[in-house]
């Protein structure tokens, strides 16, 4: 019985330790995505077109093993959540990749790099979600609830710089028609950016449930 126990251990720290190497390569993702637009740099853009790749598999991986896991062992409340966060974490870490791609596919779209007080919104909208999903990714790692709840508590953070960056685009936009194009880019990516957070609020909210059994309340908003 022991061995059962230990081998039932073995898979779901597996599948644990898995989720949290997609969340590594997600952040990484989304950085050369940030990087490659505000460098204008198609050929850092068309890497994360290939690393997204490589998160699809690894969704599919884990959700197959995590399916197989409730299946065959058939774990009951406690013992359920775990398998049932990685298997939710996957699927949102998947999304951001998606949401990365996205923004690196619109470097090439552009005639030209954006301008400096544009790329600087940008830049510093990325950092911020970036941090952010670097360290829900380091709670899910431990299942620190603490930190996952400090990154839920910082969701208004990131909705009000996407809000700030968003108003200085469409202020740009009207003051120059010509940059209308450009500026319609600038918006997706800002938005993107903003989903991206929202992800990482999502996975704050789980790793707290797995480490608690308790849910958090309504996630906060800005004032």
């Amino acid at each position: 019985m022991e061995h059962t126990f230990k081998a039932v251990d073995e898979e779901l720290n597996g599948l644990h330790r898995d989720v949290a190497t997609m969340g590594d390569l997600a952040v990484d993702q989304l950085k050369t995505a940030v990087s490659a637009f505000v460098r204008n740099d198609v050929g850092e853009a068309a890497i994360v077109a290939a690393g997204d790749s490589r998160l699809d598999e690894m969704d599919a991986d884990i959700e197959r093993r995590a399916v197989r896991f409730i299946a065959l062992h058939q774990p009951m409340a406690d013992d359920l959540r775990a398998p049932i966060t990685a298997l939710k974490t996957a699927m949102a870490l998947e999304r951001c990749g998606d949401l990365a791609k996205n923004i690196a596919k619109r470097t090439p779209q552009l005639k030209g790099p954006p301008s400096p007080a544009q790329a600087d919104g940008i830049r510093k909208l990325g950092a911020l979600v970036a941090e952010r999903l670097a360290a829900v990714i380091e709670a899910y790692r431990v299942t620190d609830a603490d930190a996952a709840k400090a990154v839920w508590e910082g969701d208004t953070d990131i909705d009000e710089l996407h809000d700030r960056v968003f108003s200085e685009i469409l202020s740009g936009m009207s003051g120059d028609p010509a940059s209308i194009e450009a500026s319609t880019h600038l918006l997706f990516i800002s938005k993107n950016l903003e989903r991206i957070g929202d992800h990482a609020t999502n996975i704050a909210e789980l790793i707290c449930y797995q480490a608690t059994g308790v849910e958090l309340s309504d996630r906060p908003k800005s004032s």
